[in-house]
């Protein structure tokens, strides 16, 4: 970037001074953001269109949404993750509990991360030091990224209240329910603006924000399953149900993130008076002069660096498979008076057994999840190389494929505690419920492990391409969505095997239940190898940076 990059106009230089320059800024973060928001918000659309879509239409039967509704808010299990229906007459009601706070959540997320990328990553990266050399108020930026964010959160609850109104949902819940979601954007894009104060790293800033939400959502679940209801109010995540979209529609609630917003940026504006540019309110405690024997060496180093991550990831793993665990023995019920349904979990987990078959479609989005974690932790050592702190680890005796093969055994061992960590839950929860605890531990284990050669070949394509084109390297996200379209959508479709043999978890075995064949998990693991050992090769020979 370049100071004419952003220089303001004459009419953004004669505004205000804290806010100088705050529409040419909007306008490059907007530019910055052509591709990651379309994406969020084609995403969550999709998923409030698969959604409504499928309880219009399989449950189509008399009585089968009251049937299917009673078994979800008698499952503790089920309403800690998803919040009780509070309307269970209708497909509307039963489709804003579906994705309610599950998409207020995923709003959040998007929210907080353009808010850290414009303000707290500008500063880390030195960039924001040269915009505020040019004609630009100290609050421009902040104000920028909260109107980025806002925007985005705005643009989203439109598009998801139209595609409601589409399908012949109610117009006012479906306005309502499109605000609780943008509620709960307003509220996190105002904590990230605070993280953003407080951390000196977009790391730590993004780190403090979900955190907040993971405190938020669990808040929310704890109040769902128990009988404490009134905790929901104390959770921004709990908000967005109280709204009560297509069962009520609570107009006077959406005040409550209107006010939590406000408070929040007003915080975040003071803050930012009480420190230097560069700097965070918490300032990073020294270290040490000589590093400790333990991080003397390249995988110490990628340990460290990832450490922080696994263990957020591997928490939501853990929760995921307790929940998973705890449903198992109702998902008769759940499905009742919807053949439709029964069909799609049949299809999808490739057994005739019902309980077998929602085992196996759960490991399978599972390990959808891994490859995610995987991708992201391969797209740090192109982060590593684009911010330039390769360079002096290899000016040191540390060698380009070791520090590579380092950072991806990382990313190897975190798919196996992700995904062990998953199974161990399921085994532990249905084999205390059905009284076969030493029966479902290893069987629930194994069909989680199953997944991995999978998760490591869309690791090791991400690695070829950070070896052979660099800056492609985030298409391995775009290879991850083919693999999630091509095994949630494809069945359902009915799509050519030729197709559906494009994704490597076509070929992984249908456990727990299925047939175990050794060919398919080894040919995977030779291809995950062979594509990682090609993308080191690649990258020992290519320039850095």
């Amino acid at each position: 970037m370049t100071a004419t990059t952003v220089r303001p106009s004459a009419r953004d230089a004669r505004a205000d001074g804290a806010l100088a320059g705050l529409g040419t800024l909007l306008k490059m973060w907007l530019r910055r953001d052509r591709v990651m928001m379309p994406a969020w918000i084609y995403g969550l659309t999709a998923l409030v269109s698969s959604t409504v879509y499928s309880f219009k239409n399989g449950y189509d039967a008399p009585g089968s949404l009251e049937s299917f509704a009673r078994g979800i808010n008698d499952n503790p299990s089920m309403r800690a993750m998803y919040g009780p229906v509070l309307n269970e007459h209708t497909a509307a009601g039963v489709s804003a509990w579906r994705v309610g706070a599950t998409g207020a959540a995923l709003t959040a997320v998007m929210c907080v991360l353009l808010v850290v990328r414009h303000t707290r990553a500008e500063e880390e990266t030195g960039r924001l030091e040269l915009v505020g050399a040019a004609a630009v108020g100290r609050r421009a930026p902040l104000t920028a990224a909260l109107a980025a964010a806002v925007t985005a959160a705005a643009t989203l609850a439109a598009v998801v209240a139209v595609v409601m109104m589409v399908f012949g949902l109610p117009i006012a819940g479906s306005v309502v329910f499109g605000l609780s979601w943008f509620g709960a954007g307003l509220v996190f894009a105002g904590v990230a603006a605070v993280t953003a104060q407080l951390a000196e790293t977009s790391r730590l800033a993004n780190g403090l924000a979900f955190a907040v939400l993971g405190a938020a959502y669990l808040v929310r679940g704890v109040a769902d399953a128990g009988s404490a209801h009134w905790a929901a109010w104390l959770s921004p995540i709990g908000w967005a149900q109280l709204v009560r979209p297509h069962a009520g529609d609570r107009w006077a609630v959406l005040l409550l993130p209107l006010a939590a917003f406000l408070l929040l940026v007003a915080a975040a504006y003071a803050l930012a008076e009480r420190r230097d540019l560069g700097a965070g309110i918490l300032a990073p405690a020294p270290g040490p002069a000589r590093a400790a024997p333990s991080l003397r060496g390249p995988l110490a180093l990628s340990w460290r660096l990832q450490r922080a991550t696994l263990a957020g990831w591997s928490a939501a793993f853990l929760v995921y498979g307790l929940a998973i665990g705890g449903v198992v023995d109702g998902v008769d019920d759940l499905v009742n008076g919807s053949d439709a349904v029964l069909d799609d979990i049949r299809k999808i987990g490739g057994q005739q057994d019902l309980a077998d078959a929602f085992l196996a479609t759960a490991m399978g989005l599972m390990a959808l999840f891994a490859s995610a974690y995987a991708v992201q932790s391969v797209l740090r050592m192109r982060a590593e190389e684009s911010a330039g702190r390769l360079e002096p680890v290899l000016a040191t005796a540390v060698g380009r494929v070791r520090w590579a093969a380092a950072n991806l055994a990382v990313t190897v061992a975190g798919t196996v505690v992700l995904l062990g960590a998953t199974g161990l839950a399921i085994g532990v929860v249905h084999g205390a419920r059905s009284g076969d605890l030493g029966g479902q531990l290893p069987r629930q284990l194994g069909a989680a492990l199953v997944q991995l050669p999978a998760v490591w070949v869309i690791a090791a394509v991400t690695v070829l391409l950070f070896g052979l084109v660099p800056r492609a390297t985030s298409a391995g996200w775009g290879v991850l969505t083919v693999c999630l379209l091509l095994g949630q959508v494809g069945p359902l479709l009915k799509l050519p095997q030729a197709v559906m043999d494009v994704s490597p978890f076509t070929h992984t075995p249908k456990l727990p239940g299925g047939g175990f064949d050794v060919l398919p998990v080894a040919a995977l693991t030779a291809v995950a190898v062979a594509a990682a050992a090609a993308g080191l090769l690649a990258f020992r020979r290519r320039d850095i940076a």
